[in-house]
């Protein structure tokens, strides 16, 4: 008789919930989930309510007990700022934490959370909820000093003694690249000079070494007694850092002492300022020998420069001849030239523009036939028998580019400012001070053209208003022309035009250099399709 195989049928083991009597798997808790749910709540000691304070004055929230951090809506940053103001964290398991999106108006930011616990022995649940923040609006202290009027505790005087602010538009856009200005509660702007106001006296302080770093200048620190508490034995000042600036600028041509000249390795007294950095660097066209100027020696006896840019007069290059002699981007040649506006005059000169001046071209120089100068440091030289037959009659200085000019084509970047309060002389200032200031913002603008080292040490950003401005004017000056085509034609039929070719090397800024805008991007956000959990969503795990 063969044997039977037996194999039963494999079950799975049953039993009735402790509480509700409802048919359920095994489990060490002996009760269903929704008995467990209702006996047991994990989120019990978590608020499902809290608030946030925010400030609208500078866009930061109070992280207790007295810190302000910057934080967008729905960052990191925010969601660990609202679980820290979140008690009975730390008595359960955080698994997720996330934001359900809300109306930015609402005033209503909420947090959904997951968290475990263990309730009974071995039985782990789980349990999602939200959390709704109300923002309520605070002014944190720098706010609530700038409301009442009480702005500032340390100030930073720049000023400099000439009469274009070319240097200033320069340091503004250092300040700018590197953030400096980031603790001002407010910024002035004077005939001469700039004033930085701060809330913090370091702050200040931070300043004063930045400028120390990228420019020559001299410093005075004075402070003034605000109040005085006799018995806690403190007091109250403001400080004030007063900074004076060299005023010696890039193209001034500067003479210098006998005696400074001799230290700085025997140059020549007659001398052009090449560029202006937390030292002068003086270059002598003769020679071409680069020397540095530190500010403590300058204001050990201080001097005025001779000429500066709105002297500068343009001649035209006849015959140019290299000598020979180079250093770095300057070569030595000697050049033929006469004033553009007086061609029966020539002059031989000393240049250090040889690698770039070709018969034809324009250059920028000063005149120095028939100058006179109030200065000693000029009157001495030319009192010396042995350095009068040194000065030259004319001392080109750059490059210039009229027929380019002419054109009028528009830049396709821009820079940024610095948002400054003008005091009232400068709101109520004529129309000549208005051209003036044109006129040097302009030629800092040429100067970026022109200097590639200038444009390395700032920030350019691309102007698409200017590009499609030139776009349309492009267009524009092309319909002009073949409407106006039979215009041009004389009796021969030869059409004659009397513009001149612009310069073959017109120096113009490379896209590559150029920076986004980020400010002028309008970035939409995509909709979302997220929708808010069931706060009742539990689960038991074993």
């Amino acid at each position: 008789m063969e044997g039977i195989d037996y194999d039963p049928a494999r079950t799975e083991q049953r039993i009735l919930c402790a509480s509700c009597g409802t048919v359920i798997a095994p489990n060490p808790a002996n009760m269903c989930v929704n008995c467990i749910r209702g006996d047991v709540d994990i989120t019990e000691g978590i608020p499902k309510q809290a608030t946030i304070h925010f400030c609208r004055g500078c866009d930061r929230y109070l992280q207790p007990p007295n810190l302000w951090v910057k934080a967008d809506l729905e960052s990191r940053e925010l969601l660990a700022l609202c679980l820290k103001k979140l008690r009975g964290l730390n008595k359960v398991r955080l698994v997720d934490a996330g934001f359900i999106w809300t109306e930015p108006h609402s005033k209503r930011v909420k947090v959904k959370l997951t968290i475990q616990k263990e309730v009974f022995a071995a039985t782990i649940l789980q349990q999602v909820f939200v959390t709704e923040f109300i923002v309520a609006n605070q002014h944190c202290e720098e706010c609530q000093r700038v409301d009442a009027q009480l702005t500032w505790k340390a100030v930073v005087q720049v000023r400099q003694k000439v009469l274009h602010k070319r240097t200033f538009l320069w340091l503004e856009q250092l300040i700018l690249k590197h953030n400096a200005h980031k603790d001002t509660t407010n910024i002035k702007e004077y005939r001469d000079g700039l004033d930085f106001y701060y809330v913090n006296r370091t702050h200040a302080a931070k300043m004063v070494d930045f400028l120390q770093a990228v420019v020559p200048m001299k410093m005075k620190q004075s402070e003034q007694l605000i109040s005085q508490d006799t018995h806690s034995g403190t007091s109250t000042f403001k400080f004030t850092y007063s900074i004076e600036l060299v005023p010696i600028c890039k193209d001034d041509l500067v003479c210098l002492t006998p005696r400074l000249a001799r230290q700085l390795s025997d140059t020549n007294p007659l001398v052009l300022c090449n560029r202006v950095s937390n030292s002068v660097n003086f270059l002598d066209p003769n020679t071409l020998k680069v020397v540095d100027l530190r500010a403590p020696v300058f204001w050990d006896a201080p001097f005025a420069s001779l000429c500066e840019a709105k002297d500068l007069v343009e001649f035209y290059v006849i015959d140019s001849q290299l000598e020979g002699p180079q250093n770095g981007r300057w070569a030595l040649a000697t050049v033929e030239v006469c004033r553009s506006s007086d061609m029966s005059r020539t002059f031989l000169v000393r240049t250090h523009l040889g690698h770039i001046l070709n018969a034809g071209d324009h250059v920028l120089g000063y005149d120095l036939t028939h100058a006179n100068f109030n200065s000693d440091n000029w009157d001495n030289l030319l009192g010396n028998a042995k350095t009068r037959g040194s000065v030259p009659d004319v001392f080109l200085v750059k490059k210039s580019y009229p027929n380019a000019r002419k054109k009028g084509k528009s830049r396709g970047w821009k820079l940024k400012t610095l948002g400054k309060e003008e005091e009232l002389e400068l709101v109520n200032r004529g129309k000549s001070e208005k051209a003036r200031q044109e006129m040097d913002y302009e030629l800092f603008l040429r100067d970026i053209e022109e200097d590639s080292e200038l444009r390395g040490m700032i920030n350019l950003y691309k102007d698409p208003a200017a590009k499609a401005a030139a776009e349309a004017a492009a267009l524009l000056a092309a319909a002009q022309q073949g409407a106006h085509a039979g215009d041009a034609m004389d009796a021969d039929g030869v059409v004659e035009d009397d513009d001149e070719e612009p310069e073959e090397d017109f120096p113009e800024v490379d896209v590559d250099e150029l920076l986004e805008d980020m400010d002028a991007l309008k970035i939409v956000d995509a909709p979302s399709d997220e929708v808010a959990p069931d706060e009742g969503n539990d689960d038991m795990m074993e």
